[in-house]
């Protein structure tokens, strides 16, 4: 176990930095969201929740393929984009990010491997903080992640004006070691009483308790006809918030952009909820938002469970509940089949 006095943290920054990239919360126009780190950044590393979660360092909301060109012989040349091949760090990471990206990796590493996520992932270190005061849109526990103690690379506790440093993995190993005139070692007993302080927090939260006996693995027939969806979707503006915003959300779009030179392959996020997504040329199999509104709930609780080891694509991070122009949000659907159950 290691320290550093939360001062001196822009030191540990600009360490960093001066060995590989840096990602961390950087304020912006009043939002929080992850950013390259610069000597004049806004560094916001007390917001408990970015906007948008770290899985845009990993997952690009946007980014190019591969570019075509045709030369005036009408030759045609392809030149792929570069994979990731410098060493970067994440630094401030939540339990609830750190896990979404657990369930990125099963889709984007299972076969075939997504060569462009799989480079960024071999190349990044990830510096998780423990969640010091938890707020009542989180619900992180009921999918098992213990924001009092992330998965990843390197955990961070801010206990008072002393930031604990721990290494748990070889590539945080080897990034405490290059950062050892910066830090120095410590007791864990203040760590110990910060977990069972967050964990106390935890329990009391309102949606702690939350029930997932209604789904998970095989319940496709059971809940797909169910007429609460009939009721539930009425609201939903199809806007996508709730994707763009979900630490997990992993659908995309692939685009070809004409720069007047050639064309540029790229792709960026896409929804499920969007009336066009995945639309072919007969048309889409989802043709009302109910429908649409239906594939993204029962994705997150069903479907990747069925085909993840009962693993779920919810990691409870709250976004939806906070952003959601309509009120709508995975606890409310959870709640609803709960409640449709009892009747």
């Amino acid at each position: 176990m290691k320290k550093i006095a939360k001062s001196d943290l822009s030191k540990l920054f600009a360490a960093i930095a001066e060995g590989s990239e840096l990602y961390l919360p950087v304020k912006v126009a009043g939002q929080t969201n992850f950013a390259p780190y610069t000597a004049d950044a806004e560094v916001d590393v007390d917001t408990l929740k970015t906007v948008k979660s770290a899985k845009d360092i990993f997952f690009p909301q946007s980014e190019n393929l591969y570019t075509c060109k045709t030369d005036e012989e009408k030759n045609i040349s392809i030149t792929p984009e570069a994979l990731q091949n410098e060493n970067f760090v994440v630094y401030g990471m939540r339990g609830c990010d750190a896990k979404g990206m657990e369930v990125l990796d099963k889709v984007f590493l299972s076969e075939p491997v997504d060569s462009f996520y799989a480079a960024r992932r071999a190349h990044g270190t990830v510096v998780a903080a423990a969640c010091g005061e938890p707020e009542e849109t989180c619900f992180c526990k009921v999918f098992g992640v213990d924001c009092a103690e992330p998965v990843a690379d390197v955990v961070t506790w801010t206990v008072g004006d002393t930031v604990y440093w721990n290494a748990y993995t070889e590539k945080g190993e080897a990034l405490t070691a290059k950062l050892a005139d910066l830090l120095s070692d410590a007791d864990e007993k203040a760590v110990e009483d910060e977990k069972a302080k967050i964990r106390a927090i935890v329990e009391k939260l309102p949606y702690s308790d939350l029930s997932l006996d209604k789904f998970g693995a095989g319940k496709t027939m059971e809940l797909f006809d169910s007429p609460i969806w009939e009721e539930l979707y009425k609201p939903c503006l199809a806007c996508g918030t709730c994707t763009f915003v979900c630490p997990t959300c992993q659908c995309y779009d692939i685009k070809d952009y004409n720069t007047g030179k050639g064309v540029q392959r790229f792709r960026c996020w896409d929804s499920c909820m969007y009336s066009d997504f995945t639309m072919m040329a007969h048309g889409n199999n989802r043709t009302s938002q109910m429908q649409r509104f239906r594939q993204r709930f029962m994705h997150k609780l069903v479907y990747f469970p069925d085909n993840n080891d009962g693993m779920y694509s919810c990691v409870g991070c709250g976004r939806c509940l906070e952003r959601c122009p309509a009120s709508l949000n995975i606890v409310k659907v959870v709640k609803a089949f709960q409640e449709g159950a009892g009747k």
